[in-house]
Parts: structure tokens; C-alpha cells; sequence
């Protein structure tokens, strides 16, 4: 019996479906989410969440946000997602240059500014990394 996955970003679903297993970046590391796990409330790292079901996986980054785990659905709801099929790596290039320069200018007294593009410069490399190394069609594991 497989376990509901939801993942949200504040502007859309990413995902919906069933899966078997769910990996998420929790703030002390990966966890695995099975079906029937013990209810959890945890925050997520910037990272990526795997979402395995029937022999596919999919991929998704997520910058950070919260996950809610009951026995029967794991909720995510993240500050930003992206299934890594859809990455625009040169659009992300560009986010990354751009917050690269602009951190280059702040002044180091303009904290929240400094705090938004390093945020801003994380999430750019994230998506950029996981188009990398993830993309290329679904993958498959050995069950």
C-alpha cells in the first residue's frame, strides 16, 4: 500500500500522487518516508526530494519549508519547488549571475538584502546542480 505524496510551493502543486517511498532533506539529513510512518513535523534544508513509486523516481528541489508526515501522507510544503524536468538551467545561470553581482555591491550593513541574494544565490545553484546531475529522463531503481 503506498503512501500519498503532496508537494506545494506557494504558487502551485509540484506533485500529487502515490509513492512508496519519500526522501526528504530534513534540517539533520535525509530522511526516508514509508507508508504507515509515525506521525513527524520537520523543516526542510535546501535540497532535493526523491519520490519513488511502482520502479520510477522522480526528482524535485525544494527550498526549504516544512513537511507534515502522517501514516497515509507526507505534505511538503516548500518556499519554492521544481520538478527537475522543468529547470530552465540558463534562466537559473542568469538568477545566479545576477545575484552573484549584486552581492559583490551590497554594503555589509545592508543585512536583509545580503540575506535575500545569498538566499537568492542557493536556490540558483541548487537548481542548476540538480538539472545536472538528475536530469535525463525518470529514473529507475532496483526494487
Amino acid at each position: 500500500m503506498p503512501i500519498r505524496c503532496e508537494i506545494v510551493s506557494q504558487d502551485r502543486t509540484v506533485y500529487e500522487g502515490d509513492a512508496d517511498i519519500v526522501i526528504l532533506p530534513g534540517m539533520a539529513g535525509e530522511m526516508g518516508i514509508l507508508p504507515h510512518h509515525a506521525p513527524l513535523l520537520t523543516t526542510l534544508k535546501y535540497g532535493i526530494v526523491k519520490v519513488r513509486s511502482k520502479g520510477e523516481e522522480q526528482i524535485f528541489t525544494v527550498a526549504g519549508g516544512v513537511a507534515e508526515v502522517q501514516p497515509e501522507i507526507v505534505t511538503i510544503l516548500a518556499d519554492a519547488a521544481e520538478n527537475v524536468e522543468e529547470i530552465d538551467i540558463a534562466r537559473a545561470q542568469a538568477a545566479r549571475k545576477h545575484a552573484e553581482e549584486a552581492l559583490a555591491k551590497v554594503k555589509p550593513e545592508d543585512v536583509d538584502t545580503m540575506l535575500a541574494l545569498e538566499a537568492a544565490l542557493r536556490r540558483s545553484n541548487l537548481r542548476i546542480e540538480a538539472a545536472k546531475r538528475f536530469r535525463s529522463g525518470k529514473k529507475t531503481y532496483e526494487e
